[in-house]
């Protein structure tokens, strides 16, 4: 029998916990942090005359513009540098970027590190879960994928509580207290990403496994149910507070205790996504998701079941915004076991898919909103409609290749 020992210069065996730790401080800082704790910061940054409102909306752009920017190329940085190299890199320009941003200097150089935060975040949302996902066996990829992504759900949570709490401090107190919260786990995350070795796991494929066709008809279907998922998320993520606030008449307060439940669902809906895909499947798990999420969506739309119907839409569309994450990811590796050198490239795209599709329903929405003369129900009816239809793309995707 041999023992480890007797090779030194072998890599050592990767920590799928420590991996997993990694993944989720990477999600907490480019998605968690850089994009959803601006939300709360936007009318303390409008209040207090850094930017006035108009100029302030494009600042929330350019995160999305620099997401966008970084899903496109993560592949390309991987390409240069090993992956590692670059998710440390990407970590440290998010930590950057918030120590930036407690100088109001001018619009442009808030805009340019807006840009910027959002550029890491693209490349950690496309970069990390692959990397480690890669090194992790098929029978825990649902838990590991659902850990690195609980990281968004505790930054949606945070939005509406730690954030509130440093901004009694002032804004410039505010941002650099974000950046110390993220070159923490930068340091935490530092060296639990995968080494050089092969994954662990990992077997030679066979002549029959090289021959295995790629599923482009499957992925591009996928890409697209992604999209629709993004369209179904963005009533209540822009619009739920708002409508509990002013569209019933219960006031601020009712609307942000709706908030924190959001923010709880989030927290928990990675972990339960992955556990269910680690049971059914990721492709069975991703159809229970389009008709959970359709049917949470439409309780506001049809009035249904009063407020406890508000309470449990809330948690559950909250549970799915980052849970929905690890399912497609999960998916993508699923359809390309075959072609592994595929996988980043795929997610990229699909992570493009969903920020665009979010982007354009964003946009499209508030449009509605403001021609429908401030009707919120209709704004929830789009969204289910766009989860059904999801659905019902996995559906006929699925008969097709049969």
């Amino acid at each position: 029998m041999h023992q480890a020992v007797s090779n030194p210069s072998a890599p050592a065996a990767f920590n799928v916990w420590r991996g997993t730790l990694a993944g989720a401080s990477a999600s907490l800082i480019g998605i968690g942090l850089a994009r959803f704790a601006y939300t709360p910061l936007l009318p303390a940054i409008i209040g207090a005359h850094w930017f006035p409102a108009s100029t302030a909306a494009y600042l929330g752009a350019a995160n999305l513009g620099g997401y966008l920017a970084g899903a496109l190329f993560a592949g390309a940085m991987a390409r240069a540098a090993k992956p590692a190299t670059v998710l440390r890199a990407m970590m440290l320009l998010a930590t950057l970027a918030f120590v930036a941003c407690a100088m109001p200097v001018s619009f442009l150089w808030f805009f340019v590190w807006r840009f910027a935060s959002g550029l890491s975040g693209g490349a950690l949302m496309v970069l990390a879960a692959p990397t480690i996902l890669a090194h992790v066996p098929a029978a825990r990829r649902g838990f590991a994928s659902g850990g690195i992504f609980t990281g968004i759900g505790l930054g949606i949570a945070a939005s509406g509580t730690i954030v509130p709490i440093l901004l009694r401090q002032g804004l410039t107190a505010t941002w650099l207290g974000l950046a110390v919260v993220s070159l923490l786990l930068t340091a935490v995350a530092w060296n639990g990403w995968p080494g050089h070795g092969a994954p662990a796991h990992a077997q030679a494929p066979s002549r029959f496994e090289h021959a295995k066709a790629y599923p482009r008809a499957k992925l591009r279907a996928l890409f697209a149910e992604y999209g629709l998922n993004a369209v179904g998320l963005v009533p209540h993520m822009i619009f739920l507070v708002d409508y509990v606030a002013r569209g019933l008449g219960r006031g601020v307060e009712a609307g942000a205790e709706f908030w924190v439940l959001y923010g709880i669902g989030a927290i928990v809906g990675p972990l339960v996504a992955g556990h269910l895909a680690d049971r059914a499947g990721f492709g069975r798990a991703l159809r229970v998701a389009y008709l959970v999420q359709a049917a949470a969506v439409a309780i506001p739309a049809a009035g249904f079941f009063g407020t406890p119907g508000l309470l449990v839409s809330a948690v559950l569309v909250g549970a799915f915004t980052p849970g929905i994450v690890p399912l497609v990811l999960g998916r993508v590796n699923e359809l390309l076991a075959h072609h592994p050198s595929a996988v980043k490239d795929a997610w990229s795209r699909a992570t493009t898919s969903f920020a665009v599709m979010q982007a354009v329903a964003a946009y499209g929405l508030s449009f509605v909103f403001s021609s429908s003369g401030g009707n919120y129900l209709v704004l929830f009816a789009i969204g289910a409609a766009a989860l059904v239809l999801a659905l019902s793309v996995d559906l006929f995707s699925a008969l097709r290749a049969k």
